[in-house]
């Protein structure tokens, strides 16, 4: 097995671990959510069928304006946070030290998702490179610079 795919096995392994990806959640709750940096934040969205409040920390792929962030689901459509935003794009947004903003998500076109996806692999090529493998394991198939599978969504802050 190369350093690779055991890279990728380890990272894909973190990325299901519901204790480890939960534990930003408390640093943010804290109002510590500076301590992330401003390439991640915490998205409140509401559970479809429970109705009830739930949070999710992600990676920051695009800022393009002071109001709008976006951000990638690491395990496709099947995300439990993307599968509730489709059914309510009303959300909350906690980014660095803010305080949490309301605003409404919008999954991006193909396109759109396409173009964000080379942005953001020029700009970051090396958290590209260590990345891109732990999300095609996620994903379960290879993401191409066109048509990726690696769903985008917009966050714009009221």
């Amino acid at each position: 097995m190369s350093a690779e795919n055991t890279f990728a096995d380890i990272g894909a392994r973190i990325l299901r671990n519901r204790w480890l990806m939960r534990a930003p959640i408390w640093l943010y709750r804290a109002g510590a959510g500076a301590l992330l940096g401003s390439r991640v934040l915490m998205l409140e969205h509401i559970g479809r069928k429970s109705g009830t409040r739930r949070y999710v920390v992600l990676e920051v792929i695009d800022h393009p304006t002071p109001d709008t962030y976006v951000v990638a689901s690491g395990f496709g459509s099947r995300a439990q946070w993307f599968r509730n935003i489709e059914a309510d794009p009303h959300i909350r947004v906690w980014a660095a030290s803010r305080k949490p903003r309301h605003g409404t998500a919008r999954i991006l076109s193909q396109d759109e998702a396409d173009r964000t996806l080379a942005v953001y692999r020029n700009r970051r090529p090396k958290a590209w490179e260590q990345f891109k493998p732990i999300l095609e394991d996620t994903l379960g198939q290879p993401i191409t610079d066109t048509d990726t599978p690696l769903p985008m969504v917009a966050l714009q802050l009221s």
